[in-house]
C-alpha cells in the first residue's frame, strides 16, 4: 500500500491517433499533447503536485489519503501496462510498441 513516505506508482507514455498520452496508473491522471517528451515531463509535474497535496490535506484520516494514493486503474490503462510490461525470454512483447515509454516510479524520490 502506498503512503505519502513511501511506495511507487506505474507510469507510461503512448501514442493513440495523433495524440501522446502519460498516464499515472495509480493516481489516475492523465496527461495529453503533440510531444512524447513534454508530455513525461508534464505527468511527472502532475503527480509531484498531486501528492504535495495529499500532503496538504489536514484532518483527515490516514485511510482517506491513502485511498488517493492507491486508486484502481482503468481497465483499458492496466492491459497497455500489461502489453508493455509482457516479456518472453527476456524479449519484449511486440505488443508494447506503442508505448514509448514506462516506468515504475519511488514515492520517496520525489
Amino acid at each position: 500500500m502506498d503512503t505519502l513516505q513511501s511506495g511507487k506508482y506505474r507510469w507510461m507514455i503512448y501514442k493513440e491517433g495523433d495524440v501522446w498520452l502519460g498516464v499515472a496508473l495509480e493516481f489516475n491522471i492523465v496527461i495529453t499533447g503533440n510531444d512524447p517528451k513534454l508530455v513525461e515531463i508534464e505527468l511527472h509535474e502532475a503527480v509531484q503536485g498531486y501528492l504535495e497535496a495529499a500532503q496538504n490535506v489536514k484532518g483527515f484520516r490516514t485511510q482517506q489519503v491513502a485511498s488517493v494514493l492507491n486508486q484502481e486503474a482503468d481497465a483499458e490503462y492496466e492491459n497497455k501496462w500489461s502489453n508493455a510490461t509482457q516479456t518472453q525470454k527476456g524479449i519484449p512483447s511486440p505488443l508494447s510498441a506503442e508505448i514509448y515509454k514506462a516506468g515504475i516510479a519511488n514515492l520517496a524520490a520525489l
